[in-house]
């Protein structure tokens, strides 16, 4: 008998398509991850100064400065008091300058660590109680160096030299450019968005829009009021000359209005592009996932100088009106160059990271994953299963292995960029071991509704997921999102009988998979991480399949 490191080697010849290998130690010699008291008080959730309060509404008050590269302006605090507190945390960059905090007319003093800010009141603000406090503050904001990737503020400009500005800080946060709660666990009930900018600009923020006012200094304000919860890093301002048209979409809710804002001169371009594209990713995604979350602020393209971000109810567009991910196909399968993937995929964020928003930023696998596997659904909706499964399966060539897909909770860590392509793979293994396509549909639209406009844990949707399922899929989800290794499926003939186990990380992993003699059925097998017999009659070392096509693991036959 083969050792267990000689069988490993044999998987790399043998393995269909698997690009990692399996290794006790593979984690060893790596170095671990250190995190400062700063990483601590932008991601925790926990801290007393944090949950002593909720908040209900913010107003922006903000000017943007595009000539000296600065903003100034305010920001309104409307608070539910959690507890008896006479102190709470809100963030700010610390390279933007606090001028002063007010309440009740008065003062406050603050100080400041990093870039929290902490504010102490005059008395004990009472548990249950309703306030109000207003920041005031101004500053050059971190300009972004590759937006949405490594985000802040994007100054450029057009084609014609026209001046173009956009915000893009998930993952920072948007205390990079305005004070706020800067955590995903606490959403803001709604919002008053009032950017001004110079005359011969517009901005295009979240929500609808309420009122356009010329201010009389050359400057004119927007004021976008969003009526649903919104995260923090989903609210921004895009500045430009712009120009608008729409439509009316009849949704499972209702009317639902669709807008598009670009640039004057891309008019031509995003009338052939865009409604199409936004239709039929409508139509896909309310069949899948319920209805579009947020039709009391309707659904908005604008075309952005960077390529694109899932800003709630006014997704940022810059994938220049081609069809693909720049003109490329994800999936190398030819069935991404047949839409358009930046309207496709950050419009499926609206169900999954602003429909539903994890806590902790090393739960965006919630966000990511599934929206990655929405591309495959919209593609089965438009082209059929099959053309969907394929273009699934061909993003496999993009995984790395490299770390877990969830990250470190508290620290503001996201976890491995897995969470797209693996985590896209997980799905639709989950999917395929359910073996019920109305009830996997049911779950997707489930979850939407159980946790319409609610943010969420890992255990809410692994818990949710798994009860409906009606299988423990428990140790699949923590094998694929929280190891690094694909777990491997081992058959092995011993006293002439074939055997089967899954060698694995996780602790009575027993993942149903699906198995064949060559040229016949698929039937469905238990495996656990010890070997037992299999029933499938005729099996020899040479004519064992495994569904390698909707499974993404490793196989190895002794």
């Amino acid at each position: 008998m083969r050792t267990f490191f000689d069988r490993i080697r044999h998987l790399f010849i043998v393995a269909l398509g698997v690009i990692t290998g399996y290794s006790a130690n593979a984690q060893l010699g790596v170095p671990k991850e250190t995190f400062t008291r700063a990483d601590t008080l932008r991601g925790s959730n926990t801290s007393p100064f944090r949950t002593c309060y909720d908040i209900n509404y913010y107003h922006l008050d903000i000017k943007f400065d595009i000539a000296d590269k600065s903003i100034s302006g305010n920001v309104l605090f409307k608070f539910t008091a959690t507890t008896d507190f006479t102190k709470l945390q809100f963030d700010l960059f610390s390279n933007l300058v606090i001028q002063k905090v007010v309440y009740k007319g008065q003062e406050l003093p603050y100080t400041r660590e990093y870039n929290a800010v902490f504010v102490t009141f005059p008395n004990t603000i009472p548990r249950d109680s309703k306030q109000e406090f207003t920041v005031y503050y101004g500053g050059h904001p971190t300009i972004a160096k590759r937006a949405p990737w490594d985000g802040g503020i994007v100054y450029t400009t057009d084609s014609l030299g026209n001046p173009w500005v956009a915000t893009a800080c998930q993952g920072m946060g948007a205390s990079v450019w305005w004070p706020n709660k800067d955590q995903q666990a606490d959403e803001v009930d709604s919002a008053l968005i009032s950017i001004s900018c110079p005359d011969t600009l517009q901005d295009v923020s979240n929500g609808r829009l309420r009122k356009v006012k010329k201010l009389g200094n050359g400057y004119t304000r927007y004021d976008w009021f969003v009526a649903n919860p919104i995260n923090n890093y989903d609210i921004e301002a895009n500045i430009g000359k712009y120009s608008h048209f729409g439509e009316v979409f009849d949704g499972e809710k209702g009317k639902l209005t669709m807008d598009y804002w670009v640039l004057t001169y891309d008019l031509p371009k995003a009338k052939r592009q865009f409604p199409v594209n936004a239709r039929d990713m409508l139509k896909a995604f309310e069949y899948w996932f319920g209805p579009y979350p947020f039709y009391e602020d309707g659904y908005k393209l604008i075309e952005a100088p960077h390529l694109g971000m899932e800003h709630q109810s006014g997704t940022a567009y810059g994938n220049h009106f081609l069809n693909g991910y720049l003109g490329r196909d994800l999936s190398g399968t030819g069935w991404g160059l047949k839409w358009d993937f930046i309207i496709v995929h950050e419009s499926g964020h609206e169900w999954f990271g602003n429909n539903i928003t994890s806590k902790d930023l090393a739960d965006m696998w919630i966000h990511e994953s599934f929206t990655n596997y929405s591309e495959s659904l919209f593609v089965e909706q438009r082209y059929g299963k099959r053309a969907g499964q394929e273009y699934v399966n061909g993003t496999r060539s993009r995984i790395q292995n490299d770390s877990p897909i969830v990250g470190v909770y508290g620290v503001n860590k996201e976890g491995s960029g897995d969470m797209y392509y693996k985590g896209g793979n997980l799905m639709n293994m989950l999917r395929t071991i359910i073996n019920d396509d109305e009830k996997w549909r049911s779950i997707l639209r489930g979850l939407n509704k159980t946790f319409y406009h609610q943010t969420v844990t890992y255990d809410d949707i692994v818990n949710y997921v798994t009860d409906k399922a009606g299988i423990d899929l428990k140790p699949i989800f923590e094998q694929y999102l929280k190891t690094t290794h694909l777990p491997i499926l081992e058959f092995m003939f011993i006293n002439g009988k074939l055997n089967c186990r899954w060698i694995a990380d996780v602790k009575n992993f027993n993942m149903p998979v699906r198995v064949r003699i060559k040229g016949g059925e698929y039937q469905f097998i238990k495996p656990g991480t010890q070997f037992r017999p299999v029933s499938l009659e005729g099996a020899t070392r040479d004519n064992i399949e495994v569904d390698t096509f909707d499974y993404y693991i490793g196989v190895l036959v002794d």
